[in-house]
C-alpha cells in the first residue's frame, strides 16, 4: 500500500438503482427471513422477489379481509336466504 493516494481526479462509483425499487433496511424475525428462504429456494426464485409478492398479495387483499362487520352481514345474509 502506498502510504499516500492522490483522489483529487477519484470519481464516487455509481450506484446501480433498479427502476421501481427503493432499497431500505428492515428488521424481520430470523425464522420468518429463513422460511422466505426456504421457500424461495425451493421454488427457484429470490426470498426478496417472493417477500414482495406476499406484500403485494396482502395489500391487495387488505380491503377485502374479513372483519366483525363483513362478518355479520354474511351471517345476516344466509340467514335471510336459509329461512326463505
Amino acid at each position: 500500500m502506498k502510504k499516500e493516494y492522490d483522489l483529487t481526479n477519484a470519481k464516487r462509483g455509481a450506484v446501480v438503482t433498479q427502476k421501481g425499487k427503493t432499497r431500505i433496511t428492515i428488521y424481520i424475525d430470523n425464522d420468518i427471513l429463513e422460511e422466505f428462504r426456504i421457500r424461495a429456494d425451493s421454488e427457484g426464485y429470490g426470498y426478496q422477489t417472493m417477500i414482495n409478492d406476499v406484500l403485494r398479495q396482502y395489500i391487495g387483499e387488505g380491503e377485502k379481509m374479513l372483519n366483525e362487520k363483513i362478518l355479520r352481514q354474511v351471517v345476516r345474509e344466509e340467514l335471510e336466504r336459509v329461512s326463505h
